[in-house]
């Protein structure tokens, strides 16, 4: 499995530095401070989500809320610092306490109930989502402190604060998988939810622990995009989910879960940072990014089967001389 883990990265990281290097030679903006800024502050948010969500694909779940909670966190954040003058960083922390609270939700709800987890949040998604219109009416809500701006739009040694938030995550999250027990047990219960529960591992427990992990990092995201723009809006995280999803498989994450890394994620994530970026600088029509992002998911998730599909072609090609050998031997 570490050899499949650290084949999977490469490969990832080998495409990434292709298509950053193929970006350089054929358009002098993309190395520029300003347009590297630009791509870092877009891959810490679609970053810290695909983080959040590989967490959850390892045992074999998902989450297509993360983008509302995210929207309803900040939303509620917002709201609190304009209409009731709340403490900013108050603010922000009540926002990060309530999409934890949105993640054990969902997570009771598939631990617990036995729902199926995409079924489950896309159900959650519409009620976070009717939530959140409800509150702001439709309306983008803009009076947001000045005092936090800087988490959003500042930058220390030309790196942006979103993308450092991102990279404390990334940390934390590859610490958590890799260096303690909670770790092999997110690998186990992947591979064999059964086994799991013989071997004693707290699965329902674990299963929670991640959805809501899950729910503080999509608010953190969606806390630090109002900083970011000044204003907390209904639309905050729309792409979110499915960009996330394909950050994933594209890093080597596996859907059936077991196989992977959070790491391959965040290489996903930039691969298609990277690529919208593309898009914009060669003056492509921006309404053609959903459907390069659609062939990119479509192609990381096929590239797999046709791999099995080409090995096992292989092997029966292999196998059928040794076949035919032996039903000669038997007719002789």
């Amino acid at each position: 499995m570490n050899k499949l883990l650290k084949n999977n990265i490469t490969l990832t990281a080998g495409v990434l530095i292709l298509l950053m290097v193929t970006a350089t030679i054929f358009s002098p903006h993309f190395l520029t401070l300003f347009n590297l800024q630009s791509v870092m502050r877009d891959l810490a948010f679609i970053g810290m989500i695909a983080v959040a969500q590989s967490l959850l694909l390892l045992i074999g779940e998902l989450d297509l809320s993360v983008g509302k909670i995210a929207t309803l966190s900040g939303v509620l954040s917002g709201l609190l610092m304009s209409v009731l003058k709340c403490n900013p960083f108050l603010a922000f922390l009540i926002g990060l306490l309530a999409g934890t609270i949105l993640g054990i939700m969902n997570g009771l709800l598939v631990a617990k109930l036995r729902l199926n987890s995409m079924v489950a949040t896309i159900g959650m998604q519409s009620l976070y989502g009717g939530i959140t219109l409800v509150l702001t009416k439709g309306k983008a809500i803009t009076d947001i402190s000045p005092s936090v701006s800087f988490l959003g739009k500042g930058n220390i040694a030309g790196i942006p604060m979103p993308f450092l938030f991102m990279l404390v995550i990334l940390a934390v999250i590859l610490f958590l998988v890799k260096k303690t027990k909670t770790g092999r047990y997110i690998y186990a219960i992947g591979n064999s939810r059964e086994a799991s529960r013989i071997m004693g591992i707290r699965v329902e427990f674990i299963r929670i622990m991640l959805f809501a992990i899950v729910g503080f990092i999509s608010a953190l995201a969606g806390i630090l995009y109002v900083a970011r723009l000044g204003s907390a809006q209904a639309s905050i995280g729309n792409n979110w989910p499915m960009n996330s999803i394909a950050a994933c498989v594209i890093g080597g994450i596996l859907l059936t879960g077991g196989v992977g890394s959070p790491l391959g994620a965040l290489l996903g994530a930039a691969i298609i940072s990277v690529i919208s970026n593309v898009i914009v600088l060669f003056g492509v029509n921006v309404y053609w990014q959903e459907a390069v992002n659609g062939i990119v998911i479509v192609a990381a998730i096929a590239l797999p089967s046709l791999v099995t599909i080409i090995r096992g072609r292989k092997k029966i090609r292999k196998g059928n001389p040794e076949r035919l050998q032996q039903a000669g031997k038997g007719e002789s």
